[in-house]
């Protein structure tokens, strides 16, 4: 499939999938006319790879985690290095950080909110 038609079944755009594949996150093949053309399952690398950016993870932990996953085609993985291992446990953890400050933060809120209700 062609850039464009990746872009709408997936919702990000050609220059998001121009950028992921300069960042070794994506491939595709090239057509004699320059074109690129991806396969079907780029679809789920996209969507794969969308959902670790909103984890928080970059682009060069990305490149680094996505041969150790399987897509959804139960494709082959590469087993994950204990370096990977433990940065991403590391990464889990700031997340666990984040909530916890969400939820603190998402309390006091509705505390003020109560406080404001009141006559």
């Amino acid at each position: 499939m062609r850039i464009g038609e990746l872009a709408r079944r997936t919702g990000v755009s050609e220059r998001s999938l121009r950028y992921y594949e300069q960042q070794g996150l994506l491939t595709a093949e090239r057509t004699p006319g320059g074109h690129r053309e991806y396969p079907e399952k780029a679809v789920d690398r996209v969507i794969r790879i969308q959902e670790l950016y909103a984890a928080g993870l970059r682009s060069a932990k990305i490149a680094e985690l996505l041969p150790c996953m399987r897509d959804i085609d139960g494709g082959p993985s590469v087993v994950a290095t204990p370096k990977l291992v433990a940065d991403l446990t590391a990464e889990r953890e700031r997340i666990d950080r984040m909530i916890g400050d969400l939820v603190r933060s998402r309390e006091t809120l509705d505390e003020v909110i109560e406080a404001a209700r009141l006559p």
